[in-house]
């Protein structure tokens, strides 16, 4: 007998159609590991989410890229707790708890905008030889600013500081080089370049996300690299200093076409770290197999 499931297409981050990250959504109780991943590779997003019964939490929350699952996604669940919306099982101010493979973590809406906890990252300066990364990249060292150190956050995400949307724009990787890179050096699996040179003088930095190590040549609209990025401003000494609360907005996308903003906020009196952004369906299909 065939299985039967609905899909949504959502674009997160954005609230216009064809904007931000796309993700699919659906709930996958009754699904297989094998079958969440060929579903996966089918929809052929960056990320898909899987939502399914949990004893720890309201929900079990998955995602996958059409090559493997990963440990944590911001868009992807943005998108889902739009899915959740849309479906009337999330209310205007109401908190639930994922469990994923980075912990539970807590969710809420709040006037049609969606926030998720980020873990608090891990960061550390890369002092190794940088030559290789930059070849790989299509990047010049005249490029990066030589004051900001690269830094390393939770071991895979590396972060590189530019000087000018230019220099972002210019950026031609070879991706086939840096998903090998990735493979040998686990610091190099997730490349995010950013700028404090901004589109819109609201913003606080610009950057690009470069994923071929996990299947994805650049992911238009990175939550789980924008979240850290408020740390690693913070770190650089590139953020003005606030009390207990530190809020930015970041801009990604828009050198591909898929504009999407995310707002980011450290609370340091409870330690606690959220990313946010708006969402809107695209579609729904139903997908039988």
């Amino acid at each position: 007998m065939k299985k039967k499931l609905e899909i949504f297409q959502i674009d997160a981050f954005t609230d216009s159609p064809f904007k931000g990250n796309p993700a699919g959504v659906c709930f996958a109780d009754g699904l297989s590991t094998s079958e969440k991943q060929l579903i996966a590779r089918e929809i052929n997003l960056s990320e898909t989410a899987f939502i399914s019964k949990s004893k720890i939490a309201d929900y079990k929350l998955q995602w996958f890229t059409p090559t493997s699952e990963v440990k944590l996604c911001g868009h992807a669940t943005i998108a889902t707790l739009h899915f959740l919306k849309e479906k009337k099982l999330l209310s205007e101010g109401q908190q639930i708890r994922f469990e994923t493979l980075s912990g539970v973590l807590k969710c809420y809406s709040n006037r049609n905008r969606y926030f998720m906890e980020i873990p608090i990252p891990k960061i550390s300066t890369y002092k190794n030889s940088t030559k290789e990364l930059f070849n790989v990249l299509g990047l010049q060292e005249k490029q990066v600013v030589s004051s900001s150190p690269i830094m390393i956050v939770n071991r895979e995400f590396c972060y590189i500081h530019v000087k000018t949307l230019n220099d972002l724009k210019n950026l031609q990787p070879n991706y086939n080089e840096l998903r090998e890179l990735g493979k040998q050096k686990r610091e190099f699996r997730i490349i995010v370049v950013f700028t404090l040179e901004t589109f819109y003088k609201i913003n606080h930095a610009h950057s690009r996300c470069f994923v071929p190590y996990y299947g994805i040549n650049e992911d238009p609209v990175t939550g789980s690299a924008n979240g850290p990025l408020l740390c690693v401003l913070s770190n650089l000494g590139l953020l003005k200093e606030q009390k207990d609360k530190i809020h930015v907005k970041f801009e990604q996308g828009d050198i591909i076409g898929r504009n999407g903003r995310v707002g980011v906020t450290f609370n340091s009196a409870v330690n606690e770290l959220y990313i946010s952004g708006n969402a809107v369906t695209i579609f729904k299909a139903n997908l039988a197999f």
